[in-house]
């Protein structure tokens, strides 16, 4: 698949993730919706991980031609989301917690910057 279409593939799973994820953390937490949400942005959040590690870093150093710094993000997602669903189905709130803030910290806002950077795809789409 074209890096393009990956890349659109991505948007439209992290900006319905970041919406969510948002009302997730302002929101009252323990309800049905707030499970009901949690599920479906754990779901975007993987998709959106595993989406990103087909796409190739095109800035900076790269392992293997392919991997960049931004695909540490990928496996911040890739082990966050599962630590976070396992440890409240346990009953650990505080890990469950914890980690879903990072994941949201980490692999929204801060992989999220990045994405506006100069010379970034989403940076010359939004403003030429």
């Amino acid at each position: 698949m074209e890096y393009e279409h990956l890349a659109w593939l991505h948007l439209s799973t992290i900006v319905p993730a970041f919406l969510i994820g948002t009302y997730l953390l302002i929101k009252r937490k323990g309800s049905p919706r707030h499970k009901m949400l949690g599920k479906f942005y754990m779901s975007l959040m993987l998709t959106t991980g595993i989406i990103t590690l087909f796409m190739p870093a095109y800035i900076g150093p790269q392992l293997l031609n392919h991997f960049g710094y931004l695909h540490l993000f990928s496996l911040l997602v890739l082990v966050s989301v599962p630590m976070s669903y396992l440890a409240i189905r346990r009953g650990d709130v505080l890990a469950h917690r914890n980690s879903m803030i990072g994941l949201y910290v980490g692999g929204i806002l801060v992989a999220g910057s990045i994405a506006f950077l100069p010379g970034r795809m989403l940076t010359q789409l939004l403003f030429g």
